[in-house]
């Protein structure tokens, strides 16, 4: 009775539509767990990297130790990436062909614009893969609810056609069927969860590139470092 009613027994005796079902919750559940996996990985190393320039990055003072830290690191990371197009930018600025366009509102407004515009692209590359994560946290509940209803119906079917309502007759059928409701929430939980914690992690990340362009934009324009925002948000997270 027990191997009756298990999970093989439910795949067996479950329609196309249930098999659809499962499909998709199936591939609900690869596509989030290869994206918390990916990017928990990335995350990992971008935050390594980052953290060995920002450390050689707050030894520097002035524009040129600045200058020197940045040509001796590889942008294999946004605050790097960041740094070397600044001062790339602030460079062209200067040359003939460029004085006219960084004129139009100031080389201080240019490099405004060039750190902001690097933020952007750095909050939507972050961002990239938490929809997969958000759809399958909010769809994969309804679907597997689907999945269970359909389930009952037709264990209600066969139970009205047999003519026995008995608890051995209602149990089987009703348990496999709310095995779709487990299969939802084992989907939509890591979702969730990696969701939030995803979520968490790149508002800590903008905001700490955010302090970190404000220490740049500083360095550049002034010639050297005020008190370091980068160094306190840093502290602060």
């Amino acid at each position: 009775m027990e191997e009756g009613l298990g999970f093989a027994h439910f795949i067996g005796q479950s329609d196309a539509l249930a098999h659809g079902v499962l499909a998709l919750l199936l591939l609900l559940s690869v596509a989030s767990w290869y994206q918390i996996v990916t990017k928990l990985l990335a995350n990992l190393q971008a935050g390594r990297r980052a953290e060995a320039f920002l450390e050689r990055f707050f030894r520097a003072n002035t524009l040129p130790e600045v200058r020197a830290v940045v040509a001796a690191q590889p942008a294999d990371n946004a605050f790097a990436a960041m740094a070397e197009e600044a001062l790339a930018a602030t460079r062209g600025a200067e040359q003939p062909g460029q004085q006219k366009f960084a004129a139009a509102g100031g080389v201080g407004e240019f490099l405004t614009r060039v750190l902001q515009n690097h933020i952007d692209l750095e909050a939507a590359r972050s961002g990239r893969g938490l929809s997969v994560l958000a759809s399958a946290g909010s769809a994969s509940p309804y679907i597997g609810l689907f999945g269970t209803v359909w389930g009952i119906y037709h264990a209600l079917i066969n139970i009205g056609l047999s003519g026995q309502g008995t608890l051995d007759k209602v149990s089987g059928p009703v348990g496999e069927a709310l095995i779709m409701t487990a299969l939802g929430l084992a989907v939509a939980i890591p979702a969730v969860l990696a969701l939030s914690a995803f979520s968490r992690r790149n508002r800590n990340w903008l905001a700490r590139m955010e302090a970190f362009a404000h220490d740049l934009y500083a360095v550049i324009t002034v010639g050297e470092k005020t008190n370091s925002a980068a160094r306190r948000v840093n502290a602060a997270n």
